[in-house]
């Protein structure tokens, strides 16, 4: 099948725009699989943000949690890029009508002080690159219908990108234990979400190393001040209009946020 970069990107924009999402764009608008294609899709999007205004604040690695490759059925990370109207303070209140289908999950946060320009990185450079750490909820959302969602429609839906929030009480890397951090996701008093640093590639560093690296040999580099979500730490949740989620992350603290009653636009 033939490759429509352009319309593929026009209908996420349309979805996003119109608060309607639009059916699956692999074996239609993308060939099944053709990842390279969909980050070209994604490119475009970047780029419109970019045209109107918006900056780059970092970047977020998707699938890196098995239960949500195995919900979805792909078995490899992705990536997408963090823009600054994404960001919402911690704990303050989301309105509904800003998102199509939002979920949420919880995840640590890197935000780094120093530039990592070489795909050849090492776990040193790494530790030596992070300046602090947060606790975050990612608002995760998708313009593809149903959640329909293969690779190749998350990444070129900018890895199903919505909103994130991160936490106010940093943390140094030698402080915390990735791989054996807990963490319980809970609204109303109740865990609706567990997980451990482990499910993140078996450790969220493991996460940011790939990500490094991809982004290095794309010639795009992780640079000083970069915020990276580095993926769900426990299956994420559909959210409910009017409901409130907090994550607690041992040894990073908790991070805060609620969504409006209203559902829409």
């Amino acid at each position: 099948m033939s490759v429509d970069i352009e319309a593929a990107s026009r209908e996420l924009e349309l979805a996003r725009d119109g608060a309607k999402p639009c059916p699956p764009l692999r074996g239609r608008l993308l060939p099944e699989g053709d990842i390279e294609s969909a980050y070209q899709v994604q490119q475009v999007h970047t780029r419109q943000r970019l045209d109107a205004g918006r900056r780059r604040v970092g970047a977020k690695i998707g699938l890196t949690s098995r239960a949500v490759q195995e919900s979805f059925g792909v078995f490899q990370p992705d990536f997408g890029v963090l823009f600054d109207d994404m960001a919402v303070p911690d704990g303050v209140e989301v309105p509904t009508s800003r998102l199509l289908q939002p979920r949420v999950e919880a995840e640590v946060a890197f935000v780094l002080g120093a530039d990592l320009p070489d795909e050849r990185v090492t776990t040193a450079d790494l530790i030596g690159a992070v300046d602090h750490l947060l606790p975050a909820i990612e608002i995760v959302d998708s313009r593809i219908a149903g959640w329909d969602i293969s690779i190749v429609d998350t990444v070129a839906d900018n890895a199903s990108s919505g909103l994130f929030v991160l936490g106010t009480s940093p943390r140094r890397l030698r402080d915390v234990d990735l791989r054996l951090c807990g963490m319980v996701l809970e609204s109303a008093g109740e865990p609706v979400s567990v997980g451990a640093g482990a499910a993140c590639l078996g450790n969220p560093l493991h996460a940011l190393e790939w990500l490094a690296r991809t982004l290095a040999r794309s010639g795009d580099p992780l640079r000083a001040g970069d915020v990276v979500l580095s993926g769900a730490l426990g299956p994420m949740v559909p959210v409910t209009p009017g409901a409130a989620y907090e994550a607690r992350i041992s040894g990073l603290g908790s991070v805060r946020t609620c969504f409006s009653k209203e559902a829409d636009r």
